[in-house]
């Protein structure tokens, strides 16, 4: 691919993932396992803070490796994500454990989209929803990371009458 392009894919797809994380460092530790829509919803345990944030960050991590057979996110997470019953992972995971996470992840899609090709761009890939190419999986994941991200952005606002500032492009 050409490097002005993959360098606006990183800026935009760093500054969704910088936005992310601002939000979830901005969660002060008594809303981290708080229900962020409420007690009345079908699964409140689904939408504890922590947990949204750890989902968001598996699929971001999955996605940008593109392969379910060979992929294993690193320790201490496991592949809970994919049960179809929506089973949590064992624990609660800390704020510290999720930032970790997030860097990782940051780091494999920057090395990743600074290295793109055009080759492995436009190759296809087999989930169980679909056959996207590998760019269009990427902009899908940047817009889980987003709609994740907002609904956090959200929360916090709803919660301490302010929200984290927007981020235009990646921090460097």
């Amino acid at each position: 691919m050409e490097s002005s392009l993959n360098s606006i894919l990183w800026q935009q797809f760093g500054a969704t993932i910088d936005m992310f994380g601002q939000a979830m460092n901005e969660c002060p530790d008594e809303l981290w396992q708080q229900s962020m829509w409420g007690e009345h919803s079908e699964r409140p345990d689904l939408a504890e803070f922590w947990y949204v944030a750890y989902h968001a960050l598996f699929w971001l991590d999955f996605y940008l490796s593109g392969d379910a057979e060979t992929f294993m996110p690193p320790e201490p997470f496991d592949l809970s994500e994919f049960d179809p019953n929506g089973l949590l992972p064992a624990r609660v995971y800390a704020k510290a454990e999720l930032r970790t996470y997030l860097d990782y992840c940051r780091e494999k899609c920057r090395t990743i989209l600074g290295t793109l090709t055009a080759d492995q761009a436009e190759r296809r890939l087999r989930f169980n929803w679909g056959e996207p190419t590998y760019t269009e999986l990427l902009i899908y994941n940047m817009r889980h990371v987003q709609e994740h991200g907002a609904q956090m952005r959200m929360y916090l606002g709803q919660q301490r009458g302010s929200e984290p500032g927007w981020i235009g492009q990646a921090k460097d």
